[in-house]
Order: structure tokens, then C-alpha cells, then sequence
């Protein structure tokens, strides 16, 4: 007892002499700190560190950071050979999200090979927060983004393939691990989120997932923590996932806690429906103020990446569906 009051009592600076309450005990905020959804998240990573480690803003980094994949013509789920939708055509979907609730947002967008950039740019220079389609691809343009042809031969190759049976049947942490999810805490303990996908492999042409909608794909709320989502989009849009995530780290779950309870909302919903779970997947990201994260999913397959000051690693996180 003698012990712990000592202790007690070395937390505390000069409160009898009325001096300003120090607390030495509290525990210290992991910043910066930059998650990742995928095994392409370690390349994102690296990106977005750069500009994190010299106290660099969150929200550059994350969107320099998801523009990794979205440039690289062999990954399959993310913008520049991203698979195609049932018509041979590539669209793209993103959102952004900054410390001070700024958001931006495309849906649908054709020829332009980084939509998170356009999704900033609606946030920055526009009165919406969301243009798709076409309007979204006459913005791009207007803004000097340059038109190119998305379709990689490999997709093309696919999609032919995929026409002599055109059954849709997304197959899990497959076809339908189609976003890079990234949420960050820079040095000034402010966060921002990006997220940007192909969306399903074979979709209806128009198709919208969760990835560009703010509260599905994608949540920031700088007093509390962010949350980004991959997987099945249409479960996930279905329970406003990653808002969902942050309001239970508001009501005091830990980010783990948070993506477990958000999890078992999908499964539960999924069973009411007499689904298989087996047939999707869908995993959440969480990251709160102290730069405290945590990951789960509905089954294994699904990983995340995370870089802080002891480097950068991939992590398999937990899950629901076992044996």
C-alpha cells in the first residue's frame, strides 16, 4: 500500500502549492503511424512515411500513399489495372477525408489513373463533396488530369475469359479484395483517411461499393480515431461500417474492440439473410488518438500494414469464420 501511494503520489506535481497537474505516468501517443489495407499496403506505406516522418501533414501522406497501387498496372484491384466491370469498361472509386471533416469524393470515374488526386480535388475545389460518372471525368479533366485507357492487357484477358460463362461470383480475398484502405496520425496528432478501389471484378456497369462513401469506406473524426474498410461493399455500406467503427471508439472500445463489434454486425446481418459467410469477406482497419490500432474480418486471407518508428510490417489480423 506504502508502495503504491508513492507511486500514486510521484504523478502528481505541486497540486498542494496550486503549480500546473503533470501527469508523468500517462502513457504516450504512437505518432506518426500510417495503416495500410493488403500486402501492397508495405509499398504504400513507404510512400506515405516519407512525408510522415518529416512531420509531414496526414493528409498528404495518405493520399501520396494510395497512390502507389493506384499507379501500378500489374495490381489487379486498384486503379491502373484494376479489373474491369461486366462491359470491358474500368471505373474507379475513391473519397478522402481530413482532421477538420473536408471530404472528397468520386464514383465511377473513367480514364483517369489516380482518382483519390480528383477525390482531393472536389474536397478542395469544389462546394460537393461527391461528382461521379461522367461529371466526375469532365472535372478530372478541367483539372489537367490526363485521359488514358485503364484496360491492361491482363484484365482484358480476363474479362474475356469471364465472358463465356459471365457468371458473377466474386471470389473471396480474390476478386474482391479491391481497395487499399489508409488511415494515419502525423506528428501533430492530426488524422486523415484515403481509400480507392476498381471495385469488383465483372460489376454492373455503374456499380458503387463502399470505397467512396464517406461513413462506409472511409471515417475520420480527429477527436477520436479513423477507420477504413475492404472486402464485400455492399455489407459493408449496409452497416455504415467505418462511422460505425469510430462511434464505438467514441463510446470507449479500443480500435480492436471496435473492428470486432463491427465484424459480428456483418455476420449477424449476413445470417438474418441465410448468406454464406464464406462467399465474402470484408476486414476493418482502426487507429484511434494515441495511435492504438487494431484489425478483424470476417474470414482468414485478409492482412494489413503497418509502418511507425519501429519500422514497417504486415500483420494477419484475427478473424470470425474458423473451422
Amino acid at each position: 500500500m506504502i508502495a503504491s501511494t508513492a507511486v500514486a503520489l510521484s504523478s502528481f506535481k505541486g497540486i498542494a502549492s496550486g503549480e500546473e497537474e503533470t501527469i508523468i505516468n500517462a502513457p504516450k501517443t504512437r505518432k506518426p503511424i500510417v495503416l495500410s489495407t493488403w500486402r501492397f499496403g508495405l509499398e504504400a506505406n513507404e510512400a506515405a512515411w516519407k512525408i510522415l516522418k518529416n512531420g509531414g501533414r496526414a493528409l498528404d501522406a495518405v493520399e501520396a500513399g494510395v497512390k502507389v497501387p493506384e499507379g501500378d498496372p500489374t495490381e489487379r484491384s486498384v486503379g491502373y489495372g484494376g479489373r474491369p466491370d461486366r462491359d470491358g469498361r474500368v471505373t474507379l472509386d475513391a473519397c478522402i477525408m481530413d482532421e477538420m471533416s473536408n471530404i472528397g469524393a468520386v464514383g465511377c470515374l473513367e480514364h483517369i489513373k489516380h482518382p483519390i488526386s480528383v477525390a482531393r480535388a472536389v474536397m478542395e475545389k469544389t462546394p460537393h463533396v461527391m461528382l461521379v460518372g461522367d461529371g466526375a471525368l469532365q472535372f478530372a479533366l478541367a483539372q489537367g488530369f490526363p485521359k488514358e485507357n485503364l484496360l491492361v492487357p491482363d484484365s482484358e484477358r480476363e474479362w474475356k475469359e469471364w465472358l463465356k460463362t459471365s457468371e458473377y461470383k466474386p471470389i473471396a480475398n480474390i476478386e474482391n479484395h479491391d481497395t487499399i484502405g489508409m488511415i494515419a496520425l502525423d506528428t501533430a496528432g492530426n488524422l486523415s483517411g484515403a481509400c480507392t478501389t476498381s471495385g469488383m471484378a465483372f460489376k454492373m456497369h455503374g456499380r458503387l461499393g463502399d470505397s467512396p462513401i464517406i461513413g462506409a469506406g472511409l471515417y475520420v473524426d480527429n477527436e477520436i480515431g479513423a477507420a477504413t474498410a475492404t472486402g464485400h461493399g455492399e455489407e459493408v455500406i449496409r452497416i455504415s461500417g467505418c462511422h460505425l467503427v469510430v462511434e464505438l471508439m467514441r463510446q470507449g472500445r479500443s480500435p480492436q474492440k471496435a473492428c470486432e463489434e463491427a465484424v459480428l454486425r456483418v455476420v449477424k446481418l449476413m445470417k438474418n439473410r441465410n448468406k454464406d459467410l464464406k462467399d465474402i469477406q470484408v476486414g476493418f482497419i482502426a487507429l484511434n488518438k494515441k495511435g492504438e490500432y487494431g484489425s478483424y474480418c470476417v474470414q482468414s486471407g485478409f492482412n494489413y500494414a503497418v509502418y511507425d518508428n519501429t519500422g514497417n510490417r504486415l500483420i494477419d489480423p484475427d478473424y470470425y469464420l474458423k473451422p
